[in-house]
């Protein structure tokens, strides 16, 4: 199949390397009435089991590359194929990190993350990928290449695609590249898990008051008993990890020694717990309702991204 120089299709997978490629690639799949189905690096195929069959994969794999990073400003635009590993290895060089630490591993890709919204268990403190995400380029249903959002955190432009296109799974249109805002590096990080029973209500109102604050951690997980023997934490069912100045972080410590016995644990702990994705997410058939469904034939007028994975639809 010839979709022009530098696209590849590999056992019926479309791999673009550049949003011209990918805007022919929706053209062409228009006029051949094919849908598509878009994925990332493909480690998470719960979407694409629920993307039409006679859908053709689409990967982004090939989109990757930070295409600009100004650690004064704390912002990072990246193409949509970059792995969350790429980008916590040029922004840890700058004292700084990316916020997101979604639910998986960090061979994911930005644009899928932002695509599917995945928060994680630093969402209350860091922002969920709607309020990190600053601009989107992306590609609509007919071939068309879109902005919306801008480089800079101060930057108004209009009616706001940016937020429109996070959480809409590909199928108002395919994310290539990603501007977003990036957060400092505590001075003082700990990971620490409480034994405390949080099964008992009124330790429980004490968990949550402390999440509110004053001294707000970064993450604060009561976790299942499950969860609990297969990251080796033994009885202990609360995780946390807070950060801020020596002062900060020492009277978050002995606030925690309120709850029960504190043990400090190495950091490497949150990547295998989110790696366990204890929470179980449910899709909805969101273009059901008339105006999401005006949305989605304005930006995908022939339904060929992504179709079944929110919802048919129908004229």
């Amino acid at each position: 199949m010839d979709l022009g120089a530098g696209v590849r299709v590999m056992s019926t997978v479309l791999t673009p390397s550049t949003t011209d490629e990918l805007a022919s690639i929706v053209r062409e799949s228009v006029a051949a009435h094919r849908s598509l189905a878009v994925r990332g690096v493909g480690s998470w195929s719960l979407a694409l089991a629920r993307a039409s069959a006679a859908a053709t994969p689409l990967s982004m794999a090939k989109m990757s590359g930070i295409v600009e990073y100004v650690p004064g400003d704390l912002t990072l635009t990246a193409r949509a194929g970059t792995t969350l590993v790429e980008i916590e290895a040029a922004t840890r060089a700058n004292g700084q990190w990316c916020p997101l630490l979604p639910w998986g591993t960090d061979d994911g890709t930005l644009g899928a993350t932002f695509a599917t919204a995945t928060t994680g268990p630093f969402r209350a403190a860091l922002g969920a990928p709607r309020d990190i995400a600053i601009g989107v380029e992306f590609v609509d249903g007919t071939g068309a290449i879109a902005r919306g959002g801008g480089r800079v955190v101060k930057n108004v432009a209009g009616f706001d695609l940016t937020r429109l296109m996070v959480g809409s799974w590909g199928t108002l249109g395919v994310i290539t590249e990603i501007s977003m805002r990036l957060r400092a590096l505590p001075a003082v990080d700990s990971t620490l898990v409480v034994q405390c029973d949080v099964e008992d209500p009124a330790v429980l109102a004490r968990i949550d008051a402390f999440r509110r604050g004053p001294y707000v951690p970064l993450a604060c997980e009561c976790i299942g008993a499950a969860h609990a023997m297969t990251l080796g934490l033994g009885e202990a069912r609360l995780l946390v990890r807070v950060g801020g100045n020596a002062a900060f972080v020492a009277e978050s410590v002995r606030r925690l020694g309120e709850l029960g016995t504190v043990e400090a644990h190495a950091p490497e702990l949150w990547a295998h717990y989110r790696e366990r994705d204890p929470y179980r997410r449910h899709f909805t058939d969101a273009y059901a309702t008339p105006l999401a469904a005006r949305v989605k034939r304005k930006f995908d007028p022939h339904g060929i991204l992504n179709p079944n994975v929110l919802g048919e639809v129908t004229s």
